[in-house]
């Protein structure tokens, strides 16, 4: 598209990094399915591995269908450029890698999907790497965290499982203090429903698996740069500051300036580590976006309504849905997410444990799967299956205690949904 009119999001959604096709004229972005790209003659080989001119090498670092998804989420999400990779985890290490160190820390929310939690506390051990949980309402604790091997914190806009909001601007500010970037995984939201680097994050991340793509079929990661950061300004950063060796002592941030990460992402991320995203997944999740506005509408009025019903259920001890009014952050929403709290959040069932698995088990609408964000509704039992592994403690932290049920609220009818989870739980207290 052209740099001319502001377009709106649902225009931006549609067409943001496509164009028709110049070979074929198609209108649909085409699957690129290559491994290799013929180079004009040897100059344009040379240029290309320099980082002196942009193009396509070898499908590990770029493919024109997974550029055109970059395009696309970097715009919707504000920021400068963005690096696909292979899943959310994989865009998590991406996200870091730049910028720890052997003995460095990342300070990041108690409140995270168990999954990020265990990556945090065990597998970045192996690099040296260590986390500091803190939880993100005590902004004291959160400044008195960082400390000078600290090079990222880390938190949810809209935290999995439980659908809390975090104050985005008040942890920018803390961070911007420290001088160092904030990490903001906006994968529950969406950049329909938040937008974090207007809020002041440096980074967003997601794992375009779940709403972004929407359809449950294929699995894909996103970092976006918010080109903000000084990565300069202090001797912290020296991946993006310092000379790098692999190219003849060039400085990524004094020759890309706003794109120094987004290339670092590519140039050095996707060269060493790997994590690939495959040009079939990027165009599953390009016609995904495509109804991006449609879906989380339809999640957000869904849920509201489910959310309400259940609150005043008697065998329900509460709900965590961040849209009621006797939510802590329902104030929150209107700053942090304005067109609505999401599509996901928690309910703990009286009975506890036990009653949670029976319910899971009762639903039939609701699909019994490790996933959120799809157009179909989903359960599960996070204390039995994605916290597991976290201490009891972590768990409740997290609010992922065992008398909790995490639910993702789909686009079906919400009436059809109600009078499942009300058999479901007739059955649950039986």
């Amino acid at each position: 598209m052209s740099d001319g009119p502001t377009y709106g999001f649902d225009t931006l959604q549609i067409h943001a990094g496509a164009r028709p096709d110049p070979a074929t004229g198609a209108r649909q972005t085409p699957i690129y399915q290559t491994t290799a790209y013929v180079f004009r003659d040897a100059d344009h080989a040379a240029a290309l591995f320099n980082l002196q001119e942009v193009g396509y090498i070898y499908s590990r670092l770029t493919n024109p269908t997974v550029a055109v998804l970059q395009e696309r989420i970097a715009t919707l999400e504000g920021g400068v450029g963005a690096v696909c990779c292979s899943s959310g985890h994989a865009a998590q290490i991406m996200a870091l890698f730049p910028l720890m160190g052997p003995g460095k820390n990342v300070v990041a929310s108690t409140r995270l999907y168990g999954g990020t939690v265990t990556q945090f506390s065990q597998t970045i051990k192996r690099f040296g790497w260590s986390a500091k949980f803190v939880d993100f309402d005590d902004e004291a604790a959160v400044a008195a965290a960082i400390d000078d091997d600290t090079r990222a914190v880390f938190c949810e806009s809209v935290a999995n499982p439980g659908g809390y909001i975090t104050d985005i601007a008040a942890i920018a500010g803390i961070a911007d203090n420290a001088g160092v970037p904030l990490i903001v995984d906006n994968t529950s939201a969406t950049p329909y429903l938040c937008r974090p680097i207007e809020l002041g994050a440096t980074l967003v991340v997601h794992s375009t698996t779940k709403y972004l793509t929407g359809n449950g079929t294929v699995t894909g990661g996103c970092i976006v740069d918010s080109g903000k950061f000084d990565w300069s300004a202090s001797d912290k950063f020296p991946s993006l500051s310092a000379p790098e060796p692999a190219y003849h002592g060039l400085k990524f941030h004094e020759t890309f300036g706003p794109l120094a990460f987004t290339f670092h992402g590519i140039a050095i991320g996707l060269r060493d580590l790997g994590m690939t995203m495959n040009p079939q997944a990027a165009h599953y999740t390009l016609m995904g976006i495509e109804t991006l506005s449609l879906r989380m509408q339809r999640h957000v009025e869904n849920a509201e309504k489910v959310a309400k019903w259940l609150e005043n259920h008697p065998r329900v001890d509460y709900v965590t849905y961040a849209g009621l009014e006797s939510s802590k952050y329902y104030d929150r929403v209107a700053k942090v997410c304005p067109k609505g709290a999401g599509g996901l959040f928690t309910f703990a069932i009286k009975g506890g444990y036990d009653a949670c698995v029976k319910l899971v088990n009762a639903l039939e609408i609701f699909s019994h799967v490790a996933n959120l964000g799809d157009t179909r509704s989903l359960v599960i039992h996070s204390a039995s299956t994605t916290h597991r592994q976290l201490t009891a403690e972590q768990q409740e932290a997290a609010g992922a205690g065992p008398n909790v049920v995490r639910i993702s609220i789909g686009i079906e009818d919400a009436d059809d949904l109600i009078a499942d989870l009300d058999q479901a739980l007739a059955k649950a207290s039986a």
